[in-house]
């Protein structure tokens, strides 16, 4: 079994941007800038955008970050959005999830700018990444394909069972690990909360994305010998013997499945770091102009 370790990487992308941005520097370049809207004080929110504002100053990016208490109306975050779109050194941001309840995701999302969308929520990047264009893909399944990429793991023609059907990572990952391309080229089946003989399914599966948030979900009379498994759940699961209080428990029961797979991924340090330097790479993108003019 070989633990596919996600910091690792992560480090090492990092690496690579902050080699590059140097260069652009030198060069008397624009310094990619990401800024991000944290309504509220959500702890995972907090945390996520904390590793964030870190990762930038490690890939030597500028970075805002603009609060807003839960209070705020959707139409003065639809200024602020709006603001952003304008502002020529704002080169992407992000508006982090989740929202207050009076506030519509959905029209926030369609509100940026798609030129400006490094998180790839905007259905023109996801329209675009759906039929394989150029475009912002979102992080976190960028992230699941890079460690793929980079762990030589052969997906042509495997059977790759997705749990969960989100438009964060269930749907988007499906639709890469389908696309003509390496990694890629995978036999996909989306299995969801309605999906009948699930284990049965995933017993047939060469990788399984497991991506419900339901910990300790895949059990080992799920998964077949030599299985590859990339878990992306992280639910906050109480642990008194933790200073925090709380450990980070993935979708998968880490210790009896491990045995019996080729390759997998741990919560936390697989997928976790990759979503973050993805975002950082997406920036990096944007700050170049590299994907929309």
């Amino acid at each position: 079994m070989t633990l596919i370790d996600g910091k690792a990487v992560a480090d090492q992308i990092k690496q690579e941007i902050a080699e590059e941005v140097a260069a652009i520097r030198a060069a008397g370049g624009k310094i990619p800038h990401l800024a991000a809207i944290l309504v509220g004080h959500d702890g995972g929110s907090e945390t996520y955008v904390a590793h964030k504002v870190k990762a930038c100053e490690q890939c030597g990016f500028k970075s805002t970050l603009i609060r807003h208490e839960n209070d705020i109306t959707e139409d003065e975050l639809l200024a602020e959005v709006e603001r952003l779109n304008n502002d020529p050194d704002i080169d992407g941001f992000i508006v982090q999830l989740p929202l207050p309840k009076h506030i519509s995701e959905q029209r926030i999302i369609e509100a940026i700018d798609y030129r400006k969308d490094v998180d790839g929520f905007h259905p023109i990047n996801v329209g675009r990444m759906s039929i394989g264009l150029p475009c912002f893909v979102s992080a976190t399944p960028a992230g699941i394909m890079e460690l793929l990429r980079r762990y030589d793991i052969d997906t042509k023609g495997k059977h790759c069972v997705v749990l969960g059907r989100s438009n964060i990572v269930g749907k988007p990952v499906a639709t890469l690990m389908m696309q003509k391309s390496e990694p890629g080229n995978a036999t996909v089946t989306v299995c969801h909360s309605a999906s009948k003989n699930l284990k049965e399914m995933c017993r047939q599966a060469d990788i399984i994305i497991a991506a419900l948030g339901q910990p300790d979900f895949v059990t080992a009379d799920m998964v077949k010998e030599g299985a590859v498994i990339i878990d992306v759940g992280t639910t906050r699961v109480p642990d008194a013997s933790k200073k925090s209080g709380f450990r980070l428990n993935g979708d998968v029961a880490f210790a009896e499945v491990s045995p019996k797979c080729s390759y997998i991924t741990p919560v936390p340090g697989g997928v976790g770091p990759m979503t973050i330097v993805s975002l950082m790479r997406n920036t990096l993108l944007a700050g170049k102009k590299a994907i929309y003019k």
